[in-house]
């Protein structure tokens, strides 16, 4: 499941791709506009910002705004970030790599060659999926059509 850190990172990133050409945006605006707690996205960004997905810059005019165009920004990376490994069972992670305990036939496991598959065709999507390719998906009017643009 995603987590509220993952989403609201991701509303954020996506709000300021959609605002990139107007230069800073200010924590409270995004927090506004988005409905999200202010507190709790101050720590998302600040996380963000450490990441050099975004940059700020103080005081009058200042603000957040991303360090990378929104096509070289993939959502894999941040829901990676703030959700950890994609793999739903430690065996078939490719970062957080654990053979189960009671695994008795790691190699013919058909459990783990299903997740496999699972954690494969996630990682496609998500790692496909740019802030770019979410802000023409928020623009687009059919659930189809914006499914279609990962195919």
């Amino acid at each position: 499941m995603l987590s509220m850190r993952a989403k609201y990172a991701l509303k954020a990133l996506v709000y300021l791709a959609k605002a990139k050409d107007q230069g800073p945006v200010l924590i409270g605006d995004i927090a506004e506009s988005q409905k999200l707690p202010r507190k709790f996205l101050e720590q998302i960004l600040l996380e963000l910002k450490n990441l050099r997905v975004l940059k700020s810059r103080q005081g009058k005019g200042g603000g957040y705004l991303l360090a990378k165009p929104p096509a070289e920004i993939e959502m894999g990376h941040i829901v990676r970030v703030f959700n950890g490994p994609l793999a739903l069972v430690p065996c078939v992670s490719v970062t957080a790599f654990e053979k189960c305990e009671e695994c008795l036939d790691f190699a013919h496991c058909g459990i783990r060659r299903v997740m496999k598959k699972v954690r494969d065709v996630t990682a496609e999507i998500l790692d496909g999926t740019t802030l770019e390719t979410l802000v023409a998906i928020e623009a687009s009017e059919s659930d189809e059509a914006s499914l279609m643009y990962f195919i």
